[in-house]
């Protein structure tokens, strides 16, 4: 791991003085890289990031931007952002972040709300897509993180202000930093919405730095390691995992250019950590198991007879026993003839691979831990920072893992979870009532719904709004049994039906690169994807693989009816968030009529 930096005391924990540890201790070693196309990286160190952020800070301050106000960010994860963010704490100010998915209008809606001096925008094309949406109503100053963009400063010209301002006032950052106090604002974080309208959730740079420290407590990385960011900036697991965290831990940090080039990428940086949300996990198994089922039969049995030994020797490491010889040697062999094939598709130096921003179903970390990869689920939320991660050295599949040190949970009598903690948020941007509505006597009520077993593990079962109550007053939770498709290589998407009805349906989209492989598919069938969908073969399909999960349900948890729809749910259609959490409301709002067709009118009922 390296050298490690000494936690910051009590009164010195603001985001610059983490910087300059990081400056300190690192110097000239490479903290970001920053992709230019061709291969070729724009590197920038320790001292580097530390010193831009401190001119970016005084840049802002020439512009009149001061403690405690409001900077608005639009941009992908990329290097320059990371030194933005950093540079508009410096400053004392308080660095509020757009979701870029978002359609233009409703990035400004945001941007509007949070009443900001001034705006990070990534390039001219994105500059121009906000214009169509209204930025020019804001009248602030616009700094352009990468080219250039009439009426916006360059970032370096941004950093040029502030070298001449300090150039005319030695004291000048002095005395910025000696404004900012731990207790102070740092971070305006915009909440997904999934169950309502987004909300913004107000950090200090007290519960930031408190989170960061307990990273060394419970995960193993450091200078030595390297990761690779892509998640979007304005969520909460990158923001402080892949951002501050690595800052504290003093990890490398490579970009992506985008999830299209993230296979070559994984070869190429060779990440030691690595986290992405289930969504790329999903998809990097049904890749794998829709390619070996096009394999000969010799190469299928053994790849199943591989799966089977792994699967033994990942329930001995759960249970915290030794698996028996027989499979420890037939592990030795199988990891090197087949499971090191596909480690090696994700670089192959992948020592912790972690799953975050929305949770994990347990037969996919149950798949990577047998191929000699477990996946380390961990959780968090806005509003109270990342709170719990599964030990490393043994993960329970399905589990978020134990509560960090420090960290407090316990349950409200409807099995809610409630966390008390250094790291949660101080409430909302301007509701003092939704506030007051989740952080009650020091405690902050998540809405979602777990369990704790005796090992102290703690289980996500639903999310408290997310309920489903059928009309003989069955209770359901939906998320639970989604996750159980979630290996399913056919299945893309899936919401689960039954509210205030008699019996539980689902609306699915499909994956049409697994639907194509499927046996009994005509020429005609595969033309476009309404055709797919329609197909005897995919319904045939689909069929089977509700039957294969309602053997796991209970009777009145089982879906008794079930449509494939023709399009994916998406963030344009307002079905889903930028963080991929499906809004069920909008989707029961999209397909009332398909939905009510599911279901016996009264008539038919009586």
């Amino acid at each position: 791991m390296g050298k490690t930096l000494s936690a910051l005391p009590a009164e010195r924990r603001t985001v610059h003085n983490l910087v300059s540890a990081a400056a300190a201790m690192w110097g000239d070693a490479a903290a970001l890289h920053q992709p230019l196309g061709g291969g070729r990286y724009q590197s920038y160190s320790w001292n580097e990031y530390r010193t831009i952020a401190e001119e970016i800070a005084l840049g802002l301050r020439s512009l009149g931007v001061g403690h405690g106000d409001i900077v608005g960010l639009a941009s992908e994860t990329r290097a320059e952002f990371y030194l933005a963010d950093v540079g508009v704490m410096t400053n004392g100010s308080v660095a509020a972040a757009v979701y870029t998915s978002l359609p233009p209008m409703e990035q400004m809606k945001t941007m509007t709300a949070c009443e900001p001096k001034a705006v990070f925008i990534e390039n001219a094309k994105a500059m121009a897509a906000l214009e169509s949406a209204g930025l020019n109503g804001l009248n602030v100053p616009r700094i352009v993180l990468s080219g250039e963009a009439p009426g916006a400063l360059t970032l370096d010209e941004l950093r040029a202000r502030g070298q001449a301002a300090a150039e005319a006032d030695p004291d000048l950052l002095g005395r910025i930093l000696g404004e900012t106090r731990p207790a102070d604002y740092c971070i305006l974080y915009l909440t997904s919405g999934a169950t309502g309208e987004p909300k913004m959730g107000l950090v200090t740079h007290n519960s930031l730095i408190a989170n960061c420290d307990l990273g060394p407590k419970v995960l193993p990385v450091g200078e030595e390691d390297s990761t690779l960011a892509f998640l979007p900036s304005a969520h909460i697991t990158q923001r402080m995992v892949m951002e501050m965290l690595m800052i504290r831990m003093g990890v490398p940090v490579w970009f992506s250019e985008g999830l299209s080039k993230m296979p070559a990428e994984l070869r190429t940086v060779r990440p030691t950590f690595f986290v992405a949300p289930p969504r790329v996990w999903e998809r990097v198994y049904a890749s794998i198991t829709t390619e070996i089922k096009k394999k000969p039969a010799l190469a299928r049995k053994l790849f199943y007879a591989a799966l089977g030994v792994g699967s033994e020797v990942n329930r001995a490491r759960q249970e915290g026993r030794e698996p028996s010889l027989l499979a420890k040697s037939s592990m030795a062999f199988f990891n090197r003839v087949v499971f090191s094939k596909i480690r090696a598709r994700l670089g192959g130096r992948m020592r912790i691979a972690a799953s975050g921003a929305a949770p994990l179903g347990k037969v996919l970390a149950e798949f990577y831990g047998s191929i000699g990869m477990p996946l380390v689920e961990g959780y968090g939320l806005t509003e109270g920072g990342v709170v719990a991660l599964n030990p490393v050295d043994r993960p329970v599949a399905g589990s978020i893992g134990l509560p960090l040190p420090g960290v407090e949970f316990k349950l409200a009598e409807d099995g809610e979870l409630m966390i008390r903690s250094e790291t949660l948020f101080s409430g909302y941007y301007k509701d003092d009532a939704a506030s007051a509505a989740v952080l009650r006597e020091g405690w902050l009520y998540t809405g979602d719904i777990a369990s704790i077993d005796e090992r102290g593990y703690v289980w996500i079962t639903g999310r408290k709004k997310e309920l489903i109550v059928s009309s003989n007053g069955k209770k359901i939770y939906p998320a639970r049994i989604e996750a159980l498709f979630k290996t399913e290589p056919l299945v893309n998407q899936i919401m689960l039906l039954g509210d205030d009805k008699p019996f539980v349906c689902a609306l699915f989209t499909i994956n049409p690169a697994a639907a194509e492989g499927l046996p009994g598919l005509t020429a005609g069938d595969s033309r476009d994807l309404a055709a797919l969908v329609q197909s005897e073969a995919v319904q045939a399909e689909m069929k089977r693989v509700v039957g294969r999960i309602n053997k796991q349900l209970a009777d009145f948890e089982q879906i008794r009816k079930f449509r494939i729809l023709e399009r994916e749910f998406s963030i344009e259609t307002g079905e889903i968030t930028p963080t991929m959490k499906l809004r069920r409301g909008k989707v029961l709002e999209n397909y009332r009529e398909l939905i009510a067709g599911l279901y016996p009118t009264r008539e038919e009922m009586v």
